[in-house]
Order: C-alpha cells, then sequence, then structure tokens
C-alpha cells in the first residue's frame, strides 16, 4: 500500500531487487492505495469502477512524467552508413542530441531547419491509378525504392550525402591565412546553428526517423528523450504494465490528487466548492514534487554563486 521496506539480506545481493529500486512505487501500487483511501461509502468517491481508476492514474504519470517527474532516457547508438535512427518505442520528444568523442565528451547536434524528407506525391498518386507522366508522354523521374521498398525523397537524400566538414564553424582560425586581415569580421552575423562542425539532425515525424548529416556515419550518438513513464509487460507487448510502471515516491501524492481531481470533473454532479479545492491540493503537490525532484543542494547552489563577482558568505 504504497509503506515497504527494502529487505537489508537479499538488496545486496545478486539475486536481489535492482539497486535504487526504493526510491520507486509501482503505479498498480498507487492504484491499490487510491482504492482503499479515497473509494468507498461514506468516502470522497463513491460507486467508482476500477477501469476509471486506471485510465485517470495513467494520465497523471503521463502528464506529470512531461513537465514534472522529467522521465528521460538515454539511448547510445552507433550510427550506420544509412544515416538514420529509428525514434525509441516509447519516444515522446528529445531532449538534446549528441555524439560522443574519443574522450566521452559529448558533442551537441543541432537540428536542421531547412530541410524534410517530403513525402513522395507521385508515389501515391501511381497507387490510386493516376498520372505517371508529365501529360506530354514524358515519364516523371522520381527516386528510387531502396531494398524494402521504401521511398526517399531527393530533398533527404541530397542532405544525408552533403558533407559539414566545410562549415565555417568547423575551421580553425589559427590555421587560416589572414595575413593582411582578410578574414577580419567574416564571421559577424552568422548564425550560431549554422557555425558549429559538430553536425546536423532533422526528424522525419511521418515515418518517426532521425536524419543525421553525413560526418555522423559510424559515430556514437547519444539521444535523451522524453518517455511518457508508462512501461510495457515485456519487449513483445505494446501493453502497458502497471507493475513496471514506476513513480518517485517524492510524487506519490501528487499522482494521488490528479487521480481524484480526474475522476471528480468527469462527474456531473460533482460540487463546484469540492473541485476547486481538489484543485487547489493537485497544483500544491504537483509544485510540491516539482521543488523535490529538482534536486537542489544548498552547498552545490553556493559553489556556482561563488563564481559570481561578488563574495558569498557561507
Amino acid at each position: 500500500m504504497g509503506i515497504q521496506r527494502a529487505n537489508p539480506f537479499t538488496y545486496y545481493d545478486n539475486s536481489g531487487p535492482d539497486f535504487g529500486s526504493y526510491r520507486y512505487i509501482p503505479l498498480s501500487e498507487i492504484i491499490d492505495s487510491f482504492s482503499a483511501t479515497y473509494v468507498g461509502k461514506n468516502k470522497i468517491c463513491e460507486n467508482v469502477s476500477a477501469n476509471d481508476i486506471t485510465f485517470h492514474a495513467i494520465r497523471a504519470l503521463q502528464e506529470l512524467s512531461y513537465d514534472t517527474l522529467r522521465c528521460t532516457k538515454d539511448w547510445e547508438v552507433e550510427i550506420p552508413s544509412s544515416l538514420v535512427l529509428v525514434m525509441p518505442v516509447d519516444y515522446v520528444n528529445y531532449v538534446k542530441v549528441s555524439w560522443s568523442d574519443s574522450n566521452g565528451i559529448e558533442r551537441i547536434l543541432y537540428p536542421a531547419r531547412k530541410t524534410s524528407n517530403p513525402f513522395d506525391v507521385q508515389e501515391s498518386v501511381e497507387s490510386w491509378g493516376g498520372f505517371t507522366t508529365d501529360g506530354s508522354g514524358q515519364d516523371l523521374d522520381r527516386t528510387a525504392a531502396d531494398a524494402n521498398g521504401n521511398y526517399t525523397s531527393s530533398t533527404a537524400a541530397n542532405y544525408n550525402a552533403q558533407a559539414t566538414s566545410s562549415d565555417l564553424g568547423s575551421v580553425d582560425s589559427d590555421d587560416m591565412d589572414d595575413e593582411y586581415g582578410e578574414l577580419v569580421g567574416g564571421r559577424y552575423g552568422i548564425d550560431p546553428q549554422h557555425s558549429q562542425g559538430n553536425g546536423t539532425f532533422y526528424i522525419d515525424e511521418t515515418q518517426g526517423k532521425f536524419h543525421f548529416s553525413s560526418n555522423i556515419s559510424g559515430k556514437t550518438v547519444v539521444l535523451r528523450y522524453i518517455s511518457d513513464g508508462i512501461g510495457t509487460s515485456s519487449p513483445d507487448s505494446q501493453t502497458p504494465s502497471l507493475a513496471n510502471s514506476m513513480v518517485p515516491k517524492l510524487a506519490e501524492e501528487a499522482i494521488y490528487q490528479h487521480i481524484l481531481l480526474g475522476i471528480l470533473s468527469a462527474r456531473k454532479d460533482s460540487p463546484g466548492p469540492l473541485l476547486a479545492e481538489v484543485k487547489k491540493r493537485r497544483a500544491a503537490e504537483t509544485r510540491k514534487a516539482k521543488l523535490r525532484l529538482s534536486n537542489i543542494k544548498l552547498e552545490e547552489l553556493t559553489q556556482v554563486l561563488r563564481g559570481a563577482s561578488k563574495i558569498i558568505k557561507h
């Protein structure tokens, strides 16, 4: 019911639970605790089905995962020659995309905002029995399909083939011949996203893929992304498993208030003052959970402030 004690005799054994798992509580246990606390005769929620509680619990975890829980995951993968990386199965949005050099330093990749992978209109028209010529008898040119029968637009193919080694930001100014100062001011007004040599990427939202510039081929890319916190019962199943969906204990009460407000808001006869009170409690608990999970330490903050121009007494 949300109150557990780890067994120290099995925790440090290899056969025990995962290290650090005590910080979390399964969503299934939160649902059971909510049912025991809030549902029943003469309680705030009467005649509530288990399906309703489960639905609002999943929605609460999803909403809190985006901004409060910050349920981020890291993928490390070597980019193949195709320069394509498929999105993870639980991907919602990316936080940072970078590649790791030989020293373990992550070099940030920036999105290319002036390219895309346009939809092949001709492919669609042909599948509908439409035109294949330009009207004067000439066949329309199109990009050939790959081994899997997938088409890549000319725009995407040109982007994958281009190299970024000639970008202005990748040139070391110490190696440039500037004896007479011809290059003075040459970078004035340049867009920062175009003045770096780390590489670029763009996201094909339709096909669910990341496309990288050609200089990323063979490099180890680290993808940090946001998930919605909902696990799966097994690698071969797409059905959410409530036992695998973990909630930080620091945000447990916030989940309860989200579930409670969701149930009361769905009822047409819920009193207005009660809804207002629950909304206040939900906002307060969400704020509290965000502060707790921000993990701000006084000593670390003081160390940062000591780099300011004024002396910080401690």
